[in-house]
């Protein structure tokens, strides 16, 4: 029996991950703040990443579910802030960087104990080089990059059966960005969906998100930060 917890899968990429895993087979446990949209699955939970009682409440969804082979995690938060409003900020850096980490880090636990799993995650080509639209949205996802290949290395050096997928895609069309803001390359959700998927079943260590973020992020890499500091995005 393959068994999956997708963490964010109310709307988005999580919704269309979960409901994916579902027709291929998959005893799916969802979670989310809403869950109104999650009335198609048998175990389901409300879960707010940033509650501390957050990595209880998915043990308990574990549980149910009867264990965890794959944990998904798909729940974030990501806005342009270039006036640096506060509250938007640190809200970023709540959900993208504590929450994520308790989150993570619970399924790690838990697999390290479990005779392992797969713990797959949406980052975002965001972490790949300092955003000035986005601060706290870029510097979270480079925590995001950095954490799971550490502890990527942690498990190996610990020779645990745990696999890592980090997934970062370009724009993708979803509510989380919907407003007045313009995102050039937009990907279909559908798509995404579908990659992660195939990304996790592949256990691919890292994907970009697609061939036209891969080219362009690579040629980010390759920038000289005295360019990129005076780049006006």
């Amino acid at each position: 029996m393959k068994r999956a917890i997708v963490m964010g899968a109310s709307s988005g990429i999580g919704q269309q991950v979960a409901r994916l895993l579902k027709e291929q087979g998959w005893t799916v446990g969802v979670a989310a703040r809403r869950t109104d949209l999650l009335t198609d699955y048998e175990y389901a939970a409300q879960i707010d990443v940033n509650d501390k009682e957050a990595g209880q409440q998915l043990l308990a969804l574990v549980d149910r579910v009867g264990g965890m082979d794959l944990y998904f995690h798909s729940s974030g938060i990501g806005k342009q802030n270039r006036e640096l409003h506060e509250d938007i900020e640190l809200r970023t850096v709540e959900t993208n960087g504590l929450g994520f980490t308790r989150m993570v880090g619970t399924a790690y636990r838990y697999m390290a104990e479990h005779g392992g799993g797969h713990i797959a995650v949406i980052s975002s080509i965001a972490g790949t080089k300092g955003l000035g639209p986005a601060p706290s949205y870029s510097a979270t996802k480079a925590f995001q990059n950095t954490y799971i290949q550490s502890l990527e290395q942690l498990a190996n050096a610990r020779k645990l059966n745990i696999r890592f997928t980090d997934i970062r895609p370009g724009f993708v069309d979803t509510d989380l960005l919907k407003g007045d803001d313009k995102y050039p390359m937009l990907l279909d959700k559908d798509k995404v969906a579908r990659d992660i998927v195939e990304s996790i079943q592949k256990k691919r260590h890292v994907r970009v998100i697609d061939w036209r973020w891969r080219i362009l992020t690579g040629m980010w890499h390759r920038v000289p930060c005295f360019i990129w500091r005076r780049l006006r995005l």
